[in-house]
């Protein structure tokens, strides 16, 4: 059986299984009642790991809540078809599919090869993380204009290997492997 885990004793960044679904907390706030017999309260900021929902919720101290069967991998990314991605385990070397909705935009930045980590919950796939930059190639630039810095415009669009368009500086040309961000999608520097 899992362990169980007060309500009161939950902290931010902790996992915890709440109506049958793994939930992430987010922010946690214990209030103490001033009255004599009064019930001490937890209210949670709490993320579903499945639906993404972010939502509030109080609870009594004394609620129990059971650990979830929660497990990263590191997997590495095969391709994309109109029924989902794959991805192959390097621990078991099963391929794991996800769903567009699992996916989301992490697409953009996956090309066959890329390493990220997968989230499963009770062993099926939920969910997967980038790594904070990525390596990519840049497929197309214009070039840059020289003396077109009075606008403050030191950048030119560039279109990655991927099919995303960036923002790369003028120094940046094609066929070259550059950084981006995951998190906003912008240029990080030379690989």
């Amino acid at each position: 059986m899992a362990a169980l885990i007060d309500a009161i004793d939950i902290k931010r960044k902790m996992f915890f299984e709440y109506e049958d679904a793994p939930f992430y907390c987010l922010e946690s706030d214990i209030s103490t009642p001033t009255a004599r017999g009064g019930q001490t309260l937890v209210r949670l900021k709490m993320r579903n790991m499945l639906t993404h929902a972010v939502f509030d919720k109080t609870f009594k101290a004394s609620d129990k809540f059971k650990e979830p069967d929660l497990q990263t991998v590191e997997a590495t990314y095969l391709y994309s078809d109109g029924d989902g991605s794959y991805f192959l385990d390097q621990e078991s070397f099963e391929t794991l599919a996800l769903t567009d909705d699992m996916v989301g935009r992490a697409l953009d930045f996956l090309i066959e090869g890329t390493i990220i980590q997968i989230d499963k919950y009770n062993g099926n796939p939920i969910g997967l993380q980038l790594p904070t930059h990525v390596e990519l190639t840049v497929a197309y630039t214009e070039p840059g204009v020289r003396g077109d810095t009075a606008s403050g415009a030191v950048t030119k669009p560039a279109k990655l290997n991927t099919g995303i368009e960036i923002r790369v500086p003028f120094f940046i040309k094609e066929g070259e492997k550059i950084k981006v961000s995951t998190e906003t999608g912008e240029f990080g520097g030379r690989a």
